[in-house]
């Protein structure tokens, strides 16, 4: 028998009351989040949380069964909503403290490195494998985050924080731990669906313009399928708009598994991870997969993670 425990932190007070919470780790958004529910009143008397707690206090959730927690999440709380009898606390990770204005630049062929490097807050370190190169980058009136977010939209590198470092990464490069799933045991639900790569058409364009305002464009894979399409400004390397074209390619024409499946609060799994599926029915089926995103849920009706997979490792 399994009993849930939760201790979850705002500032310095500590929540004695929960209606549930759920969490949202991914290396394909910039900022981890999280959303606690409160009732909105104890013994027909109004809760005036807002009295206690404010925007920007520290939040830390540690999830758990029989006592034995885990970190499930670390970050400072953004919005208090009181709607629909609830008070709700939308909590990011610290790239909540990534939301100041810098200072304006004009940057000059610089690197992906050198971008990040300069609105990297005080306190952070970075961690960057991403070798892409601008003609030219200008920054005006903007924050660090904005700089972060256009630059994952352009490049479609892997952008997040582990604790205080900055990672910015092709896909699949980073694998930070391994949780183990079988069909048989431990997955409750799934919408896996198991394809060849062959079957999995897919058509990439990536247009880039220099300063000199002429177009180059990049077209990789094979019609048919689905298409994936998008433009950056400053850029005059035709090379490096193939590179992140066959990059997107490769990450999503493969064989096997994809989707997302449902499992409990143990194993532990986090975005990143590599995870071993098996299915004693179809072993031939049976491989790793990196972990996109893991959304951890928590209520009166129990603990669950929803794991969202990418390519097979």
């Amino acid at each position: 028998m399994f009993d849930i425990n939760w201790h979850i932190t705002i500032g310095n007070y500590k929540l004695t009351m929960l209606d549930s919470v759920e969490i949202v780790r991914s290396v394909e958004q910039l900022s981890d989040t999280a959303t606690i529910v409160l009732p909105g009143s104890c013994f027909n008397k109004a809760i005036e949380i807002e009295q206690k707690i404010r925007r920007g206090n520290k939040v830390t959730i540690q999830l758990g069964y029989n006592g034995r927690f885990t970190t499930e999440f670390e970050g400072y709380l953004e919005s208090i909503a009181t709607d629909d009898g609830s008070i709700s606390l939308k909590c990011e990770d610290p790239l909540f403290t990534f939301r100041v204005p810098i200072q304006d630049k004009e940057l000059v062929n610089p690197t992906v490195t050198d971008i990040l490097n300069y609105v990297l807050p005080h306190g952070f370190d970075l961690k960057c494998d991403y070798a892409f190169k601008y003609d030219k980058y200008v920054i005006k009136d903007q924050t660090s985050y904005q700089v972060l977010k256009k630059i994952q939209e352009e490049t479609k590198a892997n952008i997040y924080l582990k604790g205080t470092v900055l990672h910015v990464h092709s896909k699949y490069q980073e694998i930070f731990g391994f949780a183990e799933y079988s069909f048989q045991e431990n997955i409750e639900e799934s919408d896996l669906k198991y394809m060849n790569a062959d079957e999995r058409k897919l058509e990439v364009t990536v247009e880039g313009k220099g300063r000199d305002g002429k177009v180059l464009r990049a077209m990789v894979g094979e019609k048919g399928g689905d298409v994936l399409s998008w433009k950056i400004n400053g850029i005059s390397d035709l090379d490096s708009l193939y590179s992140l074209a066959n990059e997107q390619l490769k990450t999503l024409s493969y064989t096997g598994y994809s989707g997302s499946f449902d499992g409990w609060l143990e194993p532990y799994c986090d975005a990143g991870y590599s995870v071993l599926l098996t299915d004693t029915d179809y072993e031939y089926k049976s491989g790793k997969y990196y972990v996109l995103e893991v959304q951890t849920k928590l209520s009166a009706s129990g603990g669950e993670r929803t794991i969202k997979i990418g390519k097979k490792l």
